[in-house]
């Protein structure tokens, strides 16, 4: 028998109201669809499971059954989080949340971590990888709160090149740009550096120094991204992961990884607590 769980789900609507509603689903993605099914033109804004006593009761409340809360709390609806990330209601602190980027201080490795909007993720990440001299590797990882797994598996091509990544990433930006359980990393072997879609939706640029540091800050500027003081990332605060209503569960994904010649080349096991 399927579960289904059920969420508050507080909306931006078209006229610049908000909403708070209880839907449900199988997982997050499907309760944030119906929600926004009943509200045409709307967008989600953040994401809390719904309480005991606010779980309505009934054979006739299942799939599509949607019920209105009222007015949403005051929250920030000005930036539009990628696909597969939200901010949680309760505890909301990512209201100064804006696209930009930063260098981080003070790490062993050169970092520099960019964060867009919505409309503007999968531009920024493919776009950084057309601008890279070379690509060597895809790695994916179906992390732990995938399914609730307790486990990250990690999937991994063999030797290939930038083109053939950008395809297979273009082909399946639902299943893995925009699935808040997954994380990308494209290996560039020469340059001893790493470019990585995190689980929270930024784009992160690791290398061993700073030689293509210059390179970077061009391609950012290139693509539209400010350079900021602070970002202000989803992980700042509560939060959800999720992956999209259409999209399959872990076991599809992994049987498709396999179907597209990666290999499963670890399983880290999540300690408990």
């Amino acid at each position: 028998m399927t579960t289904r769980t059920w969420h508050r789900v507080a909306l931006a609507l078209p006229t610049g109201a908000s909403q708070l509603v209880l839907a449900s689903g199988e997982h997050v993605g499907q309760a944030l669809a119906e929600a926004a099914h009943a509200y045409p033109g709307s967008r989600a804004i953040a994401v809390d499971p719904a309480t005991a006593d606010e779980i309505p009761l009934g054979e006739s409340v299942g799939k599509g059954h949607i019920v209105q809360l009222g007015d949403a709390p005051a929250l920030a609806a000005s930036f539009d989080w990628p696909l597969g990330v939200l901010p949680a209601i309760t505890g909301n602190s990512a209201a100064r949340a804006e696209p930009g980027w930063i260098e981080h201080a003070g790490e062993s490795l050169h970092v520099i971590e960019a964060q867009v909007d919505r409309e503007h993720i999968v531009d920024l990440f493919l776009g950084m990888l057309e601008r890279v001299p070379a690509a060597d590797n895809l790695e994916v990882r179906l992390l732990d709160h995938f399914d609730h797994a307790a486990q990250t598996d990690v999937w991994l091509t063999s030797r290939t090149n930038a083109k053939k990544i950008l395809r297979f990433l273009d082909d399946h930006d639902d299943e893995l740009i925009h699935n808040g359980h997954v994380e990308l990393s494209i290996y560039l072997r020469a340059q001893e550096a790493t470019l990585r879609l995190t689980e929270h939706k930024t784009v992160v640029w690791l290398a061993e120094d700073r030689a293509m540091q210059r390179d970077v800050e061009r391609w950012l500027r290139e693509l539209g991204v400010p350079k900021l003081d602070e970002l202000v990332t989803i992980e700042a605060g509560p939060h959800v992961h999720y992956r999209l209503a259409k999209i399959g569960n872990r076991k599809k994904l992994g049987d498709e990884l396999y179907r597209q010649r990666l290999r499963r080349v670890d399983t880290l096991t999540t300690a408990p607590g």
